[in-house]
């Protein structure tokens, strides 16, 4: 399957349309990076990044991981989620900032690439399954969808992220919304 700037731009427009986590995802996109970067925030919203990961799929991710992440996070005391948002707000490698996350009880990589998401939608994109498939059948990435994403796992899911954005001229945003739809057959 060939990733347009038609077809791109087509899903997008459907993940608007059709997703009910679309306005939310929009408001937080608007205000979270800013609270993040400043610390102005609340733990109940650090807490939604990582239930809008899973629950993003609509029920459609093993209730029991679900729930186990969601509480891990939850065990983890406000400060050291604030000085883990903040390190990688501020740390100038992926791998720092990932580490910074990932030290979080119930962050694993793709719950990080999903802060990192909200901390910079120009510069990150989240990372699962569906979307590798997606780059994996554009001819992107490796057909093999890793059994648990690494910090390699995630900078390469980027970098063809970046550079399919690149090519379309396109924001993550507006590319992860195409993937997102796309990867609804696979």
């Amino acid at each position: 399957m060939a990733l347009t700037t038609e077809i791109v731009l087509e899903k997008a427009e459907e993940y608007a349309d059709e997703e009910p986590l679309y306005i939310v995802e929009s408001e937080n996109l608007a205000t979270l990076p800013e609270a993040y970067r400043t610390g102005e925030y609340g733990w109940r919203d650090a807490m939604w990044v990582v239930r809008w990961y899973y629950r993003r799929y609509l029920g459609g991710y093993p209730d029991a991981q679900r729930r186990e992440g969601e509480a891990a996070f939850g065990d983890n005391d406000f400060d050291e989620i604030q000085a883990a948002i903040a390190e990688a707000a501020s740390a100038d490698g992926l791998d720092v900032k990932l580490e910074a996350l990932t030290s979080l009880d119930g962050v694993t990589i793709p719950v990080a690439s999903a802060f990192l998401m909200f901390l910079d939608p120009e510069r990150y994109i989240v990372i699962g399954d569906r979307e590798w498939s997606v780059l994996a059948e554009a001819g992107d990435l490796d057909d093999e969808i890793p059994a648990e994403f690494t910090v390699e796992d995630y900078a390469t899911y980027l970098e063809a992220c970046r550079g399919r954005c690149a090519d379309l001229d396109l924001s993550m945003w507006t590319l992860y919304r195409a993937i997102w739809r796309l990867g609804l057959r696979n």
